[in-house]
């Protein structure tokens, strides 16, 4: 729909969305004007939107804001869903996610990352923990803007998502003297240690060891705009001029911060607009037809997702050391990274999903940490049966079953059985689980009943095999990941592996959130995949 001849009510929704930015954010509502014409209205309306739910989750009364924000996301989901708003500034950003054909996962993941804010006191331990919150409240707006810059390089939405997280860096820096007393602190506490600060010295504070940490944020925020500045060179030349703004303009951004200091933990830095910023001229649209602009966005396919996932969860020792705890606490640890991960595959409409919990190899480990950890696997074994039976979730087991303890033995036999008949996704928990022990003894079952007559080996083919094995409906994997920067398969499923696109991640496991994911699927989305064939012919 043109939106020349738009209903009057979407017009003026598109005018309320314009106000909105335009007194939230001055430098991006006038780097908008470097785009064309046939765009700024929706860019208009994706950051009012946005502008207005940060807004729900950061103003009026602390024990209100929760209920504000989730009846305010409850609203927008159902009115994507319908396609349809009555709402005077969501009418026009639920016609531009229509329009645009924009992924509602991402301003679902948003507006969670916006509920969890208003209603959790703010502390992150790790610079990965405040990643995911970068990630969460500001990377999935910067890539939900992709799709309308004419992306020419799959990389776009990744460099977008950190561009973003950048903004978010550099944001938090500027309102440290307003967020600190109010109780929220958005620096890792890793960092705050590092120079001997807690964050009950942050507010007021003047000392050297104040201008040394704001120094080490700004570096690291300028590391995140360098990942992510390679942008300009993946849009269109029309989108160009506006994206070279926004990195200019955070760059000059950091600059400030950095000469402020700790005057950042006395006084509220306002976001600098240089008139220089937008000095820059703007090329052309591309001659198109009225409505091509949108038709072409529509048939550009949504980024690949595969259909099964394979996860080495690795690192989990590791991580409680570095904290000085027990190898269990990092055992209990890993388990919310696989609760966060299981949520997230569901959304992205990941089909099957298996995750290494426990080897054949690992019996060597301590014999305490090993009845530690599977009285932790009964455990978390209840508490997800019933939580992913609800979500459609089935449950399989691919490993030995005559070693484990009876009570796991009996609660994962459960878990099968309860979900059988779920089709959401499949979640295949490897557990005493090795690939050769597997393949051998698939091989001496095969022998054993070539040997009794029951089947003709000459006629045994790869399917005819995979019968043989612990699961033998599970597919070939497509995507395996592996935390902690190792870079082996372990003996991790041998027979499934064979094509997969591996990516190795140098994140401990218990850090492993959704932002890993999401760069997992992308490096696996932008790669050609072959199957020892050419490239020709596997088109």
């Amino acid at each position: 729909m043109d939106l020349e001849r738009a209903p009057r009510a979407l017009l003026q929704s598109f005018e309320a969305c314009k106000r909105v930015h335009a007194r939230a954010h001055r430098p991006s509502y006038l780097a908008i004007e470097l785009l064309t014409a046939q765009k700024r209205p929706y860019l208009h309306a994706l950051f009012a939107f946005t502008a207005w739910s940060d807004r729900l989750a950061d103003e009026g009364e602390a024990a209100q804001r929760p209920q504000a924000i989730a009846r305010w996301r409850a609203e927008t989901m159902a009115e994507l869903r319908d396609k349809r708003s009555g709402h005077s500034l969501r009418r026009a950003f639920v016609h531009t996610v229509s329009t645009w054909d924009l992924d509602v996962r991402l301003i679902d993941e948003f507006l969670a990352a916006c509920e969890k804010d208003s209603s959790q006191p703010t502390r992150f331990a790790t610079f990965a923990e405040l990643r995911g919150f970068l990630r969460g409240v500001s990377g999935t707006v910067a890539e939900l803007t992709t799709p309308l810059l004419e992306p020419l390089d799959a990389g776009a939405a990744e460099s977008m998502s950190v561009l973003g997280e950048a903004f978010q860096m550099a944001d938090n820096l500027s309102d440290l003297a307003a967020d600190l007393p109010r109780g929220r602190c958005y620096l890792p506490r890793c960092d705050l240690d590092r120079f001997g600060l807690t964050v009950d010295d942050l507010v007021g504070g003047r000392s050297r060891a104040h201008d040394a940490l704001i120094g080490f944020e700004v570096r690291r925020a300028r590391g995140l705009l360098a990942e992510g500045e390679d942008i300009v060179a993946m849009l269109h030349p029309s989108s160009q001029p506006f994206i070279s703004a926004m990195v200019r303009g955070l760059g000059l951004w950091f600059d400030e911060i950095a000469r402020r200091k700790s005057q950042l933990f006395v006084e509220q830095l306002q976001v600098p607009l240089p008139d220089s910023l937008l000095d820059v001229e703007i090329p052309q649209p591309r001659r198109r037809r009225r409505s091509g602009l949108v038709d072409r966005f529509r048939r550009i396919p949504k980024t690949a997702v595969p259909r099964h996932v394979a996860v080495i969860m690795d690192g989990n020792r590791r991580w409680a050391a570095a904290r000085g705890k027990s190898a269990v606490d990092g055992h209990a640890a890993g388990e919310a990274a696989l609760d966060q991960l299981l949520k997230n595959a569901m959304r992205y409409g990941i089909q099957y999903l298996t995750v290494y919990a426990f080897s054949t190899e690992n019996w060597s480990r301590p014999r305490d940490e090993v009845a530690s950890l599977f009285d932790l696997l009964a455990d978390a074994v209840s508490r997800l049966t019933q939580r992913v039976h609800k979500d459609g979730v089935r449950i399989r087991w691919c490993g030995r079953r005559d070693r484990i303890p009876v009570l796991l033995r009996e609660k994962i036999e459960h878990a099968e059985q309860l979900t059988t008949a779920n089709t959401r996704l499949t979640l295949t928990v490897c557990l005493d689980y090795g690939g050769r022990d597997e393949i051998v003894k698939a091989a001496a079952t095969l022998a054993a009943d070539a040997v009794a007559g029951r089947i003709d080996p000459a006629a045994v083919d790869e399917s005819g095999f995979a019968r043989y094995l612990h699961a033998p409906d599970l597919p070939d994997v497509d995507l395996l990941i592996r935390t902690s920067g190792e870079q082996r398969t372990s003996n991790f499923l041998p027979w499934h592996v064979a094509y997969a696109e591996m990516v190795f991640d140098d994140v401990l496991w218990p850090d492993f959130d959704d932002s890993h994911l999401r760069r997992a699927i992308s490096t696996y989305a932008s790669r050609q995949r072959r199957f020892g064939g050419t490239r020709k012919e596997t088109r």
